[in-house]
């Protein structure tokens, strides 16, 4: 349903070293190159499911998390990602890699 790895873990680790852990949130963002899941700090609302990793709670609306199951927080080059079974499609217009600046 959802995996965190250790690469991932390890960087949870140091952002909460010394801090209380609060829930984590997975959830759609849009962006220049169209919508992907995204992390943020949020509390756990009704309509959602808690899943307890490595001592970290995380938080997905239900639905979200039914269509986007099996999900994976990753740590890759460009930062912590979640891959997942849903598929977006790219923004029109979008390079799918930058702001602005593509041609």
């Amino acid at each position: 349903m959802l995996e965190l790895t250790d690469k991932a873990k390890e960087v949870l680790d140091q952002h909460f070293e010394g801090k209380e852990k609060e829930p984590i949130r997975i959830y759609v963002a849009s962006g220049c190159s169209g919508p992907k899941l995204a992390l943020g700090i949020d509390s756990a609302k009704e309509d959602d499911e808690t899943i307890n990793l490595e001592g970290y709670d995380f938080v997905v609306d239900k639905e979200l998390l039914e269509q986007a199951k099996p999900m994976q927080v990753d740590l890759t080059p460009m930062g912590i990602e979640i891959s997942s079974s849903l598929v977006f499609e790219q923004a029109e217009g979008g390079c799918g890699s930058c702001c602005g600046g593509c041609g």
